[in-house]
């Protein structure tokens, strides 16, 4: 660099926090970076702020995302970027989701006294709707799940007649043949595993059934979206036979829990309809019962952050 090339002093002093020395080096004036060390960095902040509110503007995010049918791989991919991408991905975007996915039952679940808040958090509710959680105790695992639509009429089935009151939402149970293992034992019945969400579930007659009788929380299970424990309604007694006709579960085998937000997950064996089946006179499957699901336990797609210990790492 030659000497024509080195600023004056006079032009530095105006226009730039930099110092040139006599040799050709730049250095940063110490008293400009003092007042960087003490803003705690807010100038440089700025700065970047300036350069990033296109990628993190949330209007421009959600016509993005509108724009591809709110696909949840891109979602989840968008929210491993930084933390505050994530941030915006839990605030706005999965509720938008929700909202174009189901915005019926959104607008009934976020309606009262939470006004603008769904049980559990808009990630959870966003994993219920996209999100089988299988049935681990039959061998059957989670997997992302085909649009099932989510209905007050299904839900009444699930409630015993003193909680006939209650709003619960519930989907049509997704079919899966079971594991070769399991299967061995159980004449290659196939499984169903059903999902659903209380409205106001701290003030359901369930919820009150549930604490009257002291039923205690599973040890071992944890609700596949958002992690909290749960209760056995099975064990407690809360399962009225209608459930069983809606499910077609065979003999009555069918399980389901609900947790402290809100969130009901189960599975059943379902009846088979062929006429092979035949009377059977197996009286072994009256004595048997299904075993109890547990949560999975491995990294799914949304935030479940008391099971998982890595968040958006299933694809």
């Amino acid at each position: 660099m030659g000497a024509d090339d080195v600023p004056s002093s006079g032009q530095l002093a105006r226009s730039s926090p930099h110092r040139w020395d006599g040799d050709g080096t730049m250095t940063v004036s110490k008293a400009i970076a003092a007042d960087e060390w003490s803003s705690g960095g807010r100038c440089i902040g700025a700065r970047i702020r300036g350069v990033n509110v296109g990628i993190l503007d949330e209007q421009v995010l959600t016509l993005v995302f509108r724009s591809i049918s709110w696909d949840p791989r891109a979602l989840c991919a968008l929210a491993r970027a930084c933390r505050r991408l994530r941030a915006v991905v839990d605030r706005v975007l999965w509720r938008e989701l929700c909202v174009a996915r189901a915005p019926r039952m959104v607008a009934a679940l976020s309606t009262g006294p939470s006004s603008g808040r769904v049980p559990g958090g808009w990630p959870a509710l966003a994993k219920l709707l996209l999100f089988c959680c299988g049935a681990a105790g039959a061998g059957v695992p989670g997997h992302l799940a085909a649009f099932s639509p989510f209905s007050k009429t299904s839900g009444r089935s699930f409630l015993s007649r003193r909680c006939a009151g209650d709003l619960l939402y519930a989907s049509d149970p997704c079919e899966h043949a079971m594991a070769a293992a399991a299967a061995a034992d159980d004449d290659d019945d196939d499984v169903g595993a059903y999902r659903g969400v209380f409205g106001g579930f701290m003030r359901s007659r369930t919820r009150a059934c549930l604490v009257g009788r002291h039923a205690p929380l599973e040890p071992r299970v944890r609700c596949p979206c958002c992690g909290a424990g749960v209760w056995s309604l099975t064990d407690a007694g809360l399962v009225p036979r209608s459930a069983c006709r809606r499910l077609g579960a065979r003999d009555g085998r069918l399980v389901y829990f609900v947790c402290v937000s809100g969130h009901l997950h189960g599975s059943c064996w379902l009846a088979r309809l062929s006429s092979s089946d035949g009377g059977g006179g197996d009286d072994s499957h009256n004595n048997r019962h299904l075993p109890k699901v547990k949560s999975l336990c491995w990294n799914l797609v949304f935030p479940c952050t008391c099971i998982c210990s890595s968040i958006y790492t299933f694809f």
